[in-house]
């Protein structure tokens, strides 16, 4: 199957040839809580056929830790990719119902767990449905995983633990002049001017961080181009070699932004996962606006 060298997505034209494929898993990872845009609703319920769900806001996160929306472990990730039937072999596709919104965070949940046969449609369910392409009204059944599924992933998974980084990490990086931070929320809510969705978070953004908000990086429900993304960048920052991290609201969008960064052609790349979410509640942290 013939993909774009370094892309970190395929077409919906690619996907409808490639829906037959053994290899081929793709997975819905649409969230029910869309924060920094206007959410896109459905009067009936569709998914791309041959798709199974994947949860992100029930499953595919650490329900025990104190964040939201935080990082799942390895087990978990291996108990959700075997019940899927995923291997290092699949051909992983991601989307979602608003375009380009939850599922970059999937994509990098795989990436950083070491699988690299990972993309994310770009466009998603509302450039498939805007094309007249063919759906249904249910999700693939998931069928129960042998034991062997899951003993062969857990070998498989290679967590890359520099591509995830925390707020201590975040902290003590502030001054490193190697470091680029990027926030992916609006500009109100960087600026400290409108009033933050999640109970006792203070306003404002991370001290030395920049703001561009996902929406910046999207054309309709695409990404934008690589020339108009690495434009976008340079416009952004002066020194481009150096590691980008990347916050958000509670480490959703961020990962539109890195999305964005690799299609860019830049690798080096890390997602603050606590984000604002995290920052924000925390008073011993420095906070700016």
């Amino acid at each position: 199957m013939t993909l774009q060298p370094n892309s970190p997505m395929v077409t919906t034209t690619w996907l409808e040839q490639h829906l037959d494929n053994k290899e081929l898993i793709l997975l819905d990872a649409s969230m029910s809580k869309i924060v920094g845009k206007k959410p896109l609703l459905y009067e009936t319920f569709s998914c791309i056929c041959g798709a199974q769900k994947l949860d992100l806001e029930n499953e595919l996160c650490d329900l025990t830790s104190s964040q939201n929306n935080a990082f799942p472990t390895a087990d978990q990730f291996v108990n959700i990719i075997s019940e899927l039937g995923i291997t290092q072999k699949s051909l992983v596709v991601i989307y979602d119902n608003q375009g380009i919104y939850s599922s970059p965070r999937a994509w990098w949940i795989f990436k950083t767990m070491g699988f690299g046969h990972v993309y994310v449609l770009d466009g998603g369910l509302p450039q498939w449905l805007a094309e007249g392409r063919a759906t249904t009204n249910r999700f693939l059944p998931v069928a129960t995983p042998a034991l062997s599924l899951r003993h062969a992933n857990k070998s498989q998974v290679k967590m890359q633990h520099a591509w995830v980084c925390d707020s201590a990490y975040l902290l003590d990086q502030l001054t490193n002049d190697q470091i680029n931070i990027f926030d992916a929320r609006g500009a109100e809510r960087f600026l400290g001017q409108s009033s933050e969705p999640r109970k006792g978070v203070r306003c404002g953004h991370i001290p030395n961080s920049i703001n561009l908000p996902f929406s910046q990086v999207l054309q309709g429900h695409r990404l934008k181009t690589t020339e108009e993304l690495k434009h976008i960048f340079i416009r952004l920052i002066k020194e481009q070699d150096v590691q980008r991290i990347f916050s958000c609201g509670s480490g959703i969008t961020a990962c539109i932004l890195i999305l964005a960064s690799v299609e860019s052609g830049y690798h080096h790349n890390v997602l603050y996962d606590g984000s604002w979410a995290e920052w924000g509640s925390d008073h011993t942290l420095p906070v700016e606006w």
